[in-house]
This record gives structure tokens, sequence and C-alpha cells, in this order.
């Protein structure tokens, strides 16, 4: 018989967004994944927080420039896949979004 414990830090949280009738945006995206990787401590001095801020900021310009890349890339993908099916209206449609 095995005995397992499993501890979680006191710090430990679920966060969970949610959309209606659509996927989040690149920006709600590069918002959370920005907050993944960069936090701020309340305690650190204000010349501090305020660097770690500005940094922030700019890792999320960085996330969402990056993202909005790699959505054109899929579209020129599927748009690609879809006039090598032989569609090229339904192409010329995705094109367009």
């Amino acid at each position: 018989m095995f005995d397992m414990q499993v501890g979680l830090s006191k710090d430990f949280k679920v966060d969970v967004k949610t959309t209606e009738n659509k996927g989040h945006s690149i920006e709600e995206l590069a918002e959370r994944c920005t907050d993944k990787i960069v936090s701020v401590s309340d305690y650190a001095k204000p010349e501090v927080k305020e660097q770690a801020h500005a940094f922030k900021r700019r890792i999320k310009q960085l996330i969402e420039l990056y993202m909005q890349q790699a959505v054109k890339s899929d579209r020129t993908t599927v748009y690609n896949a879809i006039i090598n099916a032989g569609q090229p209206k339904l192409a010329e449609l995705i094109r367009r979004l």
C-alpha cells in the first residue's frame, strides 16, 4: 500500500478566465502570459517596483508582437493548405480575416 501526500504552497491559486462567443484576444493572452512570467512584490522598494512594472509592460508588448506574427503566419499556412486543396474562394475568405 502506498501513502502519498501532495503539498501545495500557501500562495497556490487557480486563475480562470472565460469568454463568451469568442476566443481570448492576443492582448488578453499576452496579459495572462506576462502575469505568469513577471510578478512584482508588494514589499519592493518604490524604485524597484516601478522598474519591474516597466519591464513587465515591455515583456507584454513583445509577447503581443510575436503572438500577432504567429497568428498571421498560421493564417498563411491555412490559406496555402486550402488553396492546395482546390478551394481558392474559401482560402480568400480566410485570408481576409
